[in-house]
């Protein structure tokens, strides 16, 4: 009895190590060419399949194209090499300096409700908006599932982006978002330009409405580490927060640069 036991556990043993092997091995892989891409989303299909997303994602996932464009701007970042001064002038930071301080202005009961429930002030909001979209101008024509679809399929960053496509499948199951929903290059969706992880962990409503994008704005700030009152300039407690919206470091002086003149502590030319 006992031997007999201990030889269906050495079976089941054995037969998990090689469904564990074998799932590891029909893995979907990652590529550097539109060649394996329609592959690769079947692959990729089956395993999201088993991980609980439904039809209506895995319906969109299977339109979507390869963004060619998408891997071009990916291979393309230039900017953010600049320095702060280059870089502040290519993305025309006085006129956002100049545009935010009159939206500072104008929609002061928005700011307000937003300050008083995140402890976020204007200044930094407003530079994001401005930076990320051109105050909602600029939100991007790209197809946003094929971006993502595309960025998950290559190999440069394959488990970010996995993580980025798996948010937008759950997103889409929801009716949050659609299949055609249109973003930026990245997949970046709304009017201050959210991927979709964090648009389940920190969304709020409509992200094209910009009263719903900047509260969810708000809320990621806070969510990494903004403590109301404290200062956001680097090396001040609240810098660490803009450093969790972007990881460039020159994105991220810039923001705490222009939300201080926003808010009321600098010239547009200050440096």
């Amino acid at each position: 009895m006992i031997k007999r036991r201990a030889i269906i556990t050495i079976t089941f043993t054995a037969a998990a190590l090689l469904a564990a092997f074998g799932s590891g091995a029909e893995a979907a892989q990652c590529g550097s060419s539109p060649a394996g891409f329609e592959g690769w989303k079947r692959e990729f299909g089956e395993e999201a399949r088993a991980k609980g997303i439904g039809n209506t994602a895995l319906a969109a996932l299977m339109q979507t194209n390869y963004a060619s464009a998408t891997i071009a701007a990916d291979r393309g970042q230039r900017s953010f090499s600049l320095s702060l001064e280059q870089f502040l002038a290519k993305r025309g930071a006085a006129t956002i300096v100049a545009r935010g301080r009159q939206l500072k202005q104008s929609q002061a009961a928005m700011f307000a409700s937003i300050e008083q429930r995140y402890g976020v002030p204007p200044g930094p909001l407003i530079a994001i908006w401005g930076m990320e979209s051109g105050f909602g101008s600029q939100r991007g024509n790209q197809h946003m599932l094929s971006s993502i679809a595309t960025l998950a399929y290559d190999c440069r960053r394959p488990e970010f982006f996995t993580e980025q496509l798996y948010a937008a499948l759950k997103l889409i199951d929801r009716g949050v978002l659609s299949g055609a929903t249109r973003g930026s290059m990245h997949g970046e969706v709304g009017q201050t330009q959210f991927m979709p992880k964090n648009i389940l962990a920190y969304g709020i409503g409509n992200l094209d409405v910009a009263a719903n994008a900047l509260a969810s704005t708000a809320n990621f700030l806070r969510a990494n580490g903004w403590k109301a009152g404290a200062g956001y300039q680097p090396g001040e407690p609240n810098f660490v927060a803009i450093e969790a919206w972007n990881a460039a470091g020159v994105y991220q002086k810039a923001i705490a640069l222009m939300g201080r003149q926003i808010d009321g502590g600098g010239s547009a030319a200050e440096r």
